[in-house]
């Protein structure tokens, strides 16, 4: 288990087979993304005088990176004691997974980027002990990008002229990867009449 995982309790007690059961779901998330930041379970039970079943509210906030939150927030009906809370939380996660699915076809390019979005450039600058570096694209500029950014734990790869693709935003100090992706031994695939200056070392 290498997300970190914070699960809260409010009106009811924490059990063994509720904690077993987060933790299962939790690796099938990772399965499908093991670049995962933070992942927090709030599971409550609303008790109230004349409530029947004492209905229980599922919140699961999973972070990815750079700066996507997938967010699911559910609730058993109230009056109907026959959803467990087993089946609520099995319910949340399998929403979880289907959001981030959706998110890592996107990353990985399963869904169509928009051209000008995906650049193929090389690696100018590193600074491995902060976590982040810097990459040149091909019209001179130098992107910000952060190793949680890296796809496919690649970032202790990753070396002064590297090869990479990348997709990018627009951040609070300026424009940043949101993606970063090794590319073969090869070399990057530049655009034809591109060139690129000598990496900064």
């Amino acid at each position: 288990m290498q997300v970190p995982l914070e699960i809260s309790y409010r009106g009811l007690e924490k059990t063994e087979d509720i904690e077993s059961l987060v933790l299962q779901q939790v690796a099938k998330l990772e399965k499908i993304c093991n670049y995962i930041i933070s992942c927090h379970v709030a599971v409550d039970q609303t008790s109230k005088r004349h409530q029947v079943g004492n209905p229980y509210r599922v919140r699961i906030d999973v972070r990815v990176p750079p700066a996507h939150d997938l967010v699911v927030d559910r609730r058993s009906p109230v009056g109907d004691a026959h959803i467990p809370l087993p089946a609520l939380l099995r319910d949340s996660f399998d929403s979880v997974q289907r959001q981030l699915q959706d998110l890592m076809d996107k990353q990985r390019g399963e869904v169509k980027a928009h051209p000008e979005q995906e650049v193929t450039a090389l690696v100018s600058r590193l600074l491995p002990e902060e976590g982040y570096g810097f990459i040149q694209a091909v019209d001179g500029r130098e992107v910000y990008f952060h190793r949680n950014s890296v796809l496919h734990n690649h970032w202790p790869r990753l070396k002064v002229g590297s090869g990479v693709r990348f997709t990018e935003e627009m951040g609070e100090k300026g424009p940043q990867a949101t993606t970063v992706e090794l590319l073969d031994k090869a070399g990057p695939r530049l655009p034809k009449g591109a060139k690129l200056s000598p990496p900064v070392s």
